[in-house]
């Protein structure tokens, strides 16, 4: 069977695109490597209760062939128009769906700075201790500083107090009063600020401490994360000489941001553009289509926004591709023009500055799949002629682990003196060599 509409991630953008698409009649299949819709902004307990933000999705997918736990690892052109080759479950099996379009809604994921310590237990991603929360009621530890950039902190700062852990810190590299540059962005979204204020409010009476233009610059401890060295940063984010203190903690949370997840998209040649981060998102025209032909993306992918941004962009691209309401779809551009403003005054205020890199001592590792330590990507840049991230790798096996240079990638490109590029990986997961051997049949 050859559906209308392939669409692969259910996140929100994921969930509008394929409910929005399947009302106007088109046949739509939603392919998604987790269990249950909703992507990581509404993930839910296992056996738990779906959140209301994700039920109000679900609804409009009646018609909807739904197909959970597919992870969907390359894209390739079919004679009819396009292949999805997935691997199913903890057993990885072949499943293929074919479809005349695609629409790519592969959301995000974490950026890391390395720090030195950042490798002990008890050290965990922002986001990542708020999906372990979500999905499996676990606080990663009782005494818990929340640190990094971008306003993802204080909602996950907020949703750990409130779940009994104590957040004695919350640590923002960035210069929040930079949000005066942006004032037209910040006065068309006025939600969004009355969110971050509420998140704030919480935490203040939970004696929280917000320490900005601060950074954790040394996490401690033996066999476990015992407490974390805080320093001041300069407007380059360059550590200030003679301001660190330690904070005692037996876990911290820690995340710069998110970037969007392209190796599907950049795969089959989907062009791509920098955001005001200089992180790599993909390009879309104004019905978010990609530079492909047949190919629409949604999201996170088209740079970082949130699940409002998201779920807009989704509809968007389901009326494009059914030839929907030309009035609702207006309305829906003048939505995405306000919000995507707002997440590019976000991307800019959040931007990690270059000054980042002297938190790094030697010894410090930056690729922890290959045990790659900073010491040596910089031996490689200044001592061995590597210019850009691709040389560095080739010198020193970073980014060539089990992760494929996801956690490592971005800081990798820093050390070399470069942005970092799109990702450009031929499976987006690992894959049996059976199934590259034998292409799987119809699912």
């Amino acid at each position: 069977m050859t559906a209308d509409l392939a669409v692969v991630g259910a996140g929100p953008a994921g969930l509008a695109a394929a409910g929005t698409a399947a009302a106007l009649g088109l046949s739509v299949t939603l392919l998604d490597a987790g269990e249950r819709v909703g992507g990581q902004i509404h993930r839910h307990p296992a056996h738990g209760t779906v959140p209301r933000a994700a039920r109000d999705l679900v609804r409009r997918l009646g018609g909807v062939r739904h197909l959970p736990g597919h992870h969907v690892w390359t894209v390739v052109r079919d004679a009819d128009g396009w292949l999805l080759h997935a691997v199913v479950g903890a057993d990885e099996t072949p499943a293929t769906v074919r479809a005349r379009n695609v629409l790519l809604a592969t959301g995000a994921h974490e950026r890391q700075l390395p720090f030195p310590g950042w490798t002990l237990p008890g050290v965990v991603g922002a986001g990542g201790a708020q999906a372990m929360l979500k999905s499996g009621g676990v606080l990663p530890g009782r005494r818990v500083v929340v640190a990094g950039s971008g306003p993802l902190l204080l909602a996950v700062a907020r949703t750990l107090a409130a779940a009994g852990a104590r957040v004695p810190a919350l640590v923002e590299a960035a210069d929040p009063t930079a949000y005066a540059r942006h004032l037209p962005a910040l006065a068309r979204n006025p939600g969004k600020l009355t969110e971050g204020a509420g998140h704030g409010a919480a935490l203040l009476r939970r004696t929280t401490r917000l320490l900005t233009r601060h950074a954790v610059t040394a996490a401690h401890g033996t066999t476990r994360l015992e407490a974390v060295t805080v320093t001041r940063l300069d407007r380059a984010w360059r550590p200030v000489p003679g301001t660190g203190r330690r904070i005692p903690c037996d876990a911290l949370a820690v995340g710069h941001g998110l970037v969007p997840q392209l190796e599907l998209a950049t795969g089959l040649g989907c062009a791509t553009r920098r955001t005001p981060d200089s992180t790599p998102a993909l390009h879309v025209d104004t019905e978010q289509r990609t530079s492909v032909p047949g190919v629409w993306a949604a999201g996170e992918t088209c740079g970082v926004g949130g699940a409002d941004l998201a779920r807009t962009e989704g509809e968007i691209a389901a009326l494009s591709l059914a030839g929907g309401d030309p009035r609702r779809a207006a309305v829906l551009v003048r939505r995405r023009a306000r919000l995507r403003a707002f997440a590019d005054a976000m991307a800019a205020v959040h931007r990690p500055g270059p000054g980042w890199t002297d938190w790094l001592d030697g010894a410090t590792e930056v690729c922890r799949c290959e045990e790659v330590t900073a010491g040596r990507i910089r031996e490689a840049v200044t001592e061995l002629g590597a210019r850009d991230a691709r040389t560095v790798k080739l010198l020193t096996r970073a980014g060539m682990g089990w992760c494929q240079g996801r956690v490592c990638g971005q800081a990798v490109a820093r050390l070399a003196g470069e942005d970092p590029a799109p990702d450009r990986r031929p499976l987006s997961c690992p894959v049996p060599l059976s199934h590259l051997a034998q292409p799987p049949g119809a699912a």
